[in-house]
């Protein structure tokens, strides 16, 4: 499919921005928790990802991993510079959230709570610290192994092995705090 792309074939790079671009705005919308800003940061990561098609050696890993590593890159990169220049839109005061999700009966109330479990989750995450943040992202909703974690973020395992640790407990607190209950606690 590569080697399609690489000779001007529209419909294989189609074919690999449908079947990829789901997961790597998924990743951007964890760094960025703004659907927006994911979408801006979806497109970018194509971009680059096609100027990059020339240097993609399948001797060194499937397609799907190369494309991947290079999207994490891109997106923790672009996570990294946000937060040089912080603008904090969560500042708002924990103890004024309270959410309870109650359990339905149909499907769609069931989604719908689902979602909304979600979103409170990720302002959860949220509030983590960037390197918590960072961390937990890409171990618990991104599942990379820790030496992955270490490969990318190039820190020690201990680190990765800490902050993931200290990322869920404080996420824990955190919801806690916000008083988040899960459909299944209801």
């Amino acid at each position: 499919m590569v080697r399609r792309c690489r000779s001007g074939d529209g419909a294989a790079w189609e074919e690999i921005v449908q079947t990829y671009s789901r997961r790597i705005y998924n990743l951007a919308y964890r760094f960025t928790s703004r659907a927006d800003a994911a979408e801006d940061l979806t497109q970018d990561v194509f971009i680059r990802i096609y100027r990059s098609l020339e240097q993609y050696d399948p001797k060194q890993g499937d397609l799907q991993n190369w494309l991947m590593r290079l999207a994490r890159n891109l997106i923790i990169d672009d996570y990294r510079k946000r937060q040089r220049t912080p603008h904090d839109s969560h500042a708002e005061d924990l103890a004024d959230h309270t959410y309870h999700l109650r359990a339905g009966s149909s499907s769609v109330q069931r989604e719908m709570e689902r979602r909304e479990l979600g979103a409170q989750v990720q302002s959860g995450i949220d509030k983590l610290s960037a390197d918590l943040r960072t961390c937990v992202i890409l171990r618990d909703i991104e599942e990379l192994s820790y030496q992955e974690i270490v490969d990318l973020l190039r820190i020690p395992e201990g680190t990765v092995k800490s902050r993931i640790n200290r990322g869920r407990i404080e996420l824990a607190k955190i919801l806690r705090r916000m008083k988040v209950v899960a459909v299944s606690e209801v």
